[in-house]
């Protein structure tokens, strides 16, 4: 399996945002649970990284149109 980026994650977050508002962060809440009960490790912590960038777009800390920065 490939290794999601940074790059894609910010792609899915605007996606996600851009499509289902506020909601975005509820389907996401929802993956992560529904993953962690199949213990699913490496997709549920991807999905938690989503969550992370769905959850700052709402909130306004990261712009939909903001290129993503690793550091």
């Amino acid at each position: 399996m490939a290794n999601i980026t940074a790059h894609d994650i910010h792609a899915l977050a605007v996606f996600m945002v851009e499509n289902h508002g506020r909601k975005a962060l509820y389907l996401a809440n929802c993956a992560v649970e529904e993953l962690d009960a199949k213990n699913a490790v490496k997709s549920a912590d991807a999905w938690r990284a989503l969550r992370s960038v769905v959850h700052d777009m709402l909130e306004g800390r990261i712009a939909i149109d903001q290129k993503p920065t690793v550091h």
